[in-house]
């Protein structure tokens, strides 16, 4: 136990100082490559820190354990949305631009929409399904791409060398990625010690454990005033977990559904409605304060759901 609690703590460093890195090299990628910070918080970010959701579910699928493969997304995304944003929000307003509100937003709540209805049609998601998400994910990183209208002025900072920054990505991915792996690990043998179902472990420990590189770099990222790049690790994650992750595990191996209920998959999608609505509530384009806390209040009134229907 004593180990454990050691590695642990570990990762958590390791997660900390990824973030940090993370942050200041996608930051300056960004500026050096003529490419906004939101798009470079929704691929390379995005990607990078939703690492350890793939290999969880990638390693499930190989082994016939759905319940793992779709909770994990499940719960990361929620943790991503609910709990990650709403910290994020509460430290600071999160700022959103036109086309968030416009096209980035709507399409993460399309997206989600289209897992839902899959997962509670079929009780399962296929492997054409899978296909089918994978080409929707291809079209939407090349049409971010595309539209990308580049950076947006910034107070003038010390410039760094493009290869220091991408040392820098690389450095602070491989942080996030190894300490959320000992987090994860640990966590979880923790958990089946104490004999809890496959389901809550993937939605509650794996889903924050594999969101921790999430939340680390967006609360980085809000204090350093780096609200796009925030918005789009957060976007990012939820859109890579959905249509990458879980194209590429429905791929490997047909999916069953069957284990997710109304609450689990309603939550997941009210997650996102509340963040379209609150383009146009309160500040307009902005995640205020009263509305993180009420996503907080969502957050921990499901997880206290979870945990009395255990």
């Amino acid at each position: 136990m004593i180990l454990q609690i050691v590695l642990l703590l570990l990762g958590l460093a390791l997660i900390v100082f990824g973030a940090d890195w993370l942050v200041d090299g996608a930051s300056a990628v960004a500026r050096r490559a003529g490419i906004s910070e939101f798009v470079i918080g929704l691929t390379i970010v995005g990607f990078g820190t939703s690492c350890p959701e793939l290999v969880v579910s990638l390693t499930g699928a190989f082994q016939g354990n759905a319940d793992i493969s779709v909770g994990n997304v499940m719960g990361s995304n929620i943790f991503n949305t609910l709990l990650i944003l709403g910290l994020t929000a509460a430290i600071a307003p999160v700022a959103m631009t036109r086309t968030n509100s416009r096209r980035d937003i709507p399409v993460t709540l399309l997206v989600t929409f289209l897992f839902a209805v899959l997962a509670l049609s079929g009780m399962q998601l296929t492997r054409v399904e899978g296909i089918v998400f994978l080409l929707i994910f291809a079209a939407y990183m090349v049409y971010c791409f595309k539209t990308d209208t580049g950076v947006t002025e910034e107070a003038p900072q010390k410039a760094r060398s493009i290869w220091l920054a991408i040392l820098l990505v690389l450095a602070g991915l491989a942080g996030l990625i190894f300490g959320g792996q000992l987090f994860v690990n640990n966590a979880t043998a923790i958990a089946r010690a104490i004999g809890v179902s496959d389901k809550f472990i993937a939605i509650t420990l794996l889903a924050g454990g594999t969101s921790l590189p999430e939340l680390a770099t967006c609360i980085v990222a809000a204090a350093k005033k780096k609200d796009q790049l925030a918005l789009g690790n957060i976007l990012g994650s939820n859109v890579f977990n959905i249509l990458l992750i879980l194209g590429s595990s429905a791929v490997v191996t047909p999916l069953s559904t069957i284990a997710m209920t109304w609450v689990d998959l309603g939550v997941l999608l009210v997650s996102i409605v509340l963040l379209w609505l609150w383009t146009y509530t309160g500040r307009r384009n902005r995640v205020d304060r009263w509305e993180a806390i009420l996503m907080l209040m969502l957050f921990f009134g499901y997880y206290a759901w979870l945990i009395v229907n255990l």
